[in-house]
């Protein structure tokens, strides 16, 4: 499935949306490849830094989501986004939310720029090299 595709198969009143999602993701971090690929038995959009997982974007049937690692590795950058997107459901590396009005697309590049100087891959190559 390509992104398209993906896109394409988010009910009508969210595909415009999560078309200014990816391209702000993209946008605003030049380290990573947009993939289709499986995560948590759902098909999303995964932006992977040389290979590994950096952030995740789903539309599930009530909402959507975005999973961000960098995010889940730093509480001061969670908490910074947290209070940024009071509207928005977060865990401890995932956002959900139900439209703009809970995820902001500017609120979201804002988000990314932030992460994009956070290199997952060295983490969990440093990691294996242990």
């Amino acid at each position: 499935m390509s992104i398209t595709e993906f896109i394409s198969d988010a009910p009508a009143e969210r595909q415009a949306f999560l078309i200014t999602l990816h391209e702000a993701i993209i946008a605003n971090d030049p380290t990573i490849t947009p993939v289709i690929k499986l995560m948590m038995g759902k098909e999303m959009i995964l932006y992977e830094e040389r290979g590994f997982m950096k952030y995740g974007l789903a539309s599930a049937k009530a909402y959507m989501s975005l999973h961000c690692l960098p995010m889940y590795m730093n509480p001061t950058l969670h908490g910074q986004f947290e209070n940024l997107l009071p509207d928005a459901k977060f865990q401890k590396g995932c956002i959900n939310f139900k439209d703009e009005s809970e995820m902001p697309a500017t609120a979201l590049a804002t988000l990314i720029a932030a992460c994009s100087g956070i290199s997952i891959a060295d983490m969990l190559e440093k990691r294996k090299r242990k």
